[in-house]
């Protein structure tokens, strides 16, 4: 058996994280609910008034998130200027190349991050979507350790080497995990991932899976 939770449930949940507001350490999983864009909003809203975070910990993993749930999402984790901490799990949503963006765009806003896990496999984000992801990572300037799960999300070349410019930004990282398997890349795309990470010149670890 499984819970059932959906957009009123995540209503409920979000209103009620908007009233902790001097939480610091937020850990909520709905892995495999049947949560949707309505129900991400409510809880991204309700992440935005908890401004004295500093750690967040969310799995959304397998709901029925898409685009405009994910800029919700976004929009909220860019009000937890204060988070050194995040993981997040939206693998096997429906986000889509918006969705991976309007994630960059939040993420560009949380300038105090130190370790970021941030997994987004099996949501078809295409080319531009690594695109904002990899320049809003680079803006998160104290940032010393990322894991970057992109499994099986339709990027090419093109998103490979959008990403790989990105990751020539990420000059703060100590280690590094990217997974980009179940991809379609070919040299050109490898070519331009290895230049970047060519530039993380503080690495001390770094698991690349491209299979």
């Amino acid at each position: 058996m499984k819970n059932n939770i959906g957009d009123n449930g995540a209503k409920y949940l979000g209103e009620g994280i908007s009233k902790c507001v001097t939480l610091t350490s937020l850990y909520l999983n709905l892995f495999a609910n049947t949560t949707g864009d309505n129900g991400a909003t409510y809880l991204g809203e309700g992440v935005a008034k908890c401004v004295t975070l500093t750690s967040l910990n969310l799995n959304l993993c397998s709901n029925s998130i898409g685009g405009y749930g994910a800029k919700v999402l976004g929009e909220g984790i860019a009000k937890s200027v204060t988070l050194t901490t995040l993981n997040l799990d939206l693998s096997h949503n429906s986000l889509g190349e918006n969705g991976a963006t309007y994630l960059g765009k939040g993420i560009a806003k949380c300038a105090t991050l130190t370790s970021l896990n941030l997994n987004l496999s099996d949501n078809s984000i295409g080319e531009n979507g690594p695109k904002y992801l990899g320049e809003g990572i680079a803006k998160c300037v104290t940032l010393t350790f990322l894991n970057l799960d992109l499994r099986n999300n339709r990027i090419s070349d093109k998103g490979a080497i959008y990403l790989g410019e990105g990751i020539s930004k990420w000059i703060t990282l100590t280690s590094l995990n990217i997974d980009l398997s179940i991809n379609s890349i070919g040299e050109n795309g490898a070519k331009l991932l290895g230049e970047g990470i060519a530039k993380c010149a503080t690495l001390t670890s770094l698991n690349l899976n491209l299979l």
